[in-house]
């Protein structure tokens, strides 16, 4: 797919170790792909089991351990289950985030409080999750119920601040007995319009294999920074539509969260390109439908509850 980076997620430290990481790290390095390991914050708060638990605690073992990780050429660390906003714990923050800044490591707070603008202070932190996440819709039929009014309500909200770990994009099936009630179009919109620095999507390698070839190629082509954003549409908890730049290309995308249908206009006097693409939710069984366009918008794109679209428009 061309991504960047991957994460190495829990009990690394057990079920691979050290020195297979470190063959996984030269592999990765080999295919252009960054490492990111995953820790747990520790702390006498911390009664969850996963680890690697007890690295990063003091200020020696940690920066210990980021040499290590430096050493072996990993990118990052993804660290999870922090506890409270207490004074303390957001010493703690900072100082993993200085210590993270000297060996060259970005960093995503998962388990985490709101970062606050921290990401100024510190580039390198990409992103953080404070907010309940695609994990929680796997979790419980009552959260995949509500999961497209929350993901509508997000751009309002949490994503306004701050980059945001939501995990998203399951495009074909939630592999528990949680039903999904969001479409695939809906998850992929999610894509664009959701912001973190890093996009940790949820999909597995067997879901992407059921997924079209245009929509991997949409995935692979998907810009991991941009350069402008603007709100055309949508109300907090119901839908939105938002267009985000990216060289010479508009990405425009939009879910609805409510129980209505919804009738996206956009006005073609504002959106002049060259060639286009309009993804949407399948018919007949696919979980997609791909419209290639020339010079002009649909006039309007009507969204039922719980789908969405995602439109590229190239100068």
């Amino acid at each position: 797919m061309g991504w960047e980076y991957c994460l190495v997620d829990v009990n690394w430290d057990t079920k691979i170790g050290y020195d297979s990481i470190a063959l996984l790290a030269n592999y990765a390095r080999s295919k252009n792909v960054g490492l990111i390991l995953w820790y747990n914050s520790a702390g006498s708060w911390n009664t969850t089991p996963y680890h690697p638990k007890d690295r990063i605690l003091t200020t020696e073992s940690r920066r210990a351990e980021f040499s290590r990780l430096q050493q072996l050429g990993i990118k990052g660390v993804k660290i999870d289950f922090f506890g409270g906003d207490g004074q303390s714990m957001i010493a703690y923050y900072h100082a993993i985030l200085k210590d993270a800044a000297d060996f060259q490591l970005l960093v995503n707070f998962h388990g985490a409080t709101l970062p606050r603008g921290w990401q100024r202070t510190y580039p390198h932190l990409v992103t953080a999750e404070a907010v309940k996440g695609f994990e929680m819709v796997t979790f419980g039929q009552d959260a995949a119920d509500q999961q497209a009014a929350h993901c509508s309500m997000l751009p309002y909200t949490r994503n306004v601040f701050d980059p945001m770990d939501f995990t998203p994009m399951n495009l074909y099936k939630i592999p528990t007995q949680v039903q999904r009630k969001t479409s695939s179009a809906f998850e992929l919109a999610l894509s664009v319009v959701f912001w973190s620095g890093i996009q940790h999507y949820a999909e597995s390698p067997e879901g992407m294999e059921k997924v079209p070839a245009y929509v991997q190629d949409f995935l692979h082509d998907l810009p991991d920074s941009w350069e402008d954003m603007r709100w055309l549409d949508g109300y907090p908890g119901e839908y939105i539509v938002l267009a985000r730049k990216s060289g010479k290309k508009w990405y425009i995308a939009g879910i609805n969260g409510s129980s209505a249908i919804k009738t996206i206009r956009l006005n073609p006097k504002h959106w002049i390109f060259r060639s286009g693409l309009l993804l949407r939710d399948g018919t007949a069984g696919s979980l997609f439908d791909q419209t290639i366009l020339s010079g002009q918008v649909p006039a309007s794109i009507p969204l039922p509850p719980g789908a969405g679209f995602v439109l590229v428009l190239e100068d």
